[in-house]
């Protein structure tokens, strides 16, 4: 089994490329995104996780954060150093929403990037996920 999530946003074209700039995510498909097509579905890998893009559909009741006034989740990226991509999403056109710092164990920040989707990047300080708590199926 895998999750893959799929972002709906507004200007998928430009969602693909800010991805693409700010997080090196490479593009291992995509349909439309043309002058003749111009929503797109694309799906994007980082490292070994991947998610998709698309234009939002409000037909198809998929909203963009901009069209909901927020986003609804929170997508987690683990990078080895989150400083330099904040400072490079943040570069790019995303907004800070939370610095980059020390805590629970892991150095974390939060950026909104500029279609609306909130993106905590971090790396655990310690093993993770740690050896000791709830019991694991």
């Amino acid at each position: 089994m895998e999750i893959s999530p799929e972002l709906s946003v507004r200007r998928g074209r430009a969602a693909v490329e800010f991805y693409k700039a700010a997080f090196g995510a490479v593009e291992i498909y995509r349909v439309g995104g043309s002058d003749e097509q111009e929503e797109v579905v694309a799906q994007l890998s980082v490292d070994k996780g991947s998610f998709w893009v698309a234009d939002e559909s409000p037909e198809h009741k998929n909203f963009s954060p901009e069209s909901v006034g927020g986003s609804t989740v929170r997508l987690l990226l683990i990078v080895e150093d989150p400083r330099s991509l904040c400072e490079h999403a943040i570069a790019l056109g995303a907004t800070e929403v939370t610095p980059v710092e020390e805590s629970h164990g892991w150095l974390l920040g939060r950026i909104e990037d500029p279609f609306g989707h909130h993106w905590e990047i971090g790396k655990p300080l310690t093993e993770w996920p740690p050896r000791s708590g709830p019991e694991r199926p």
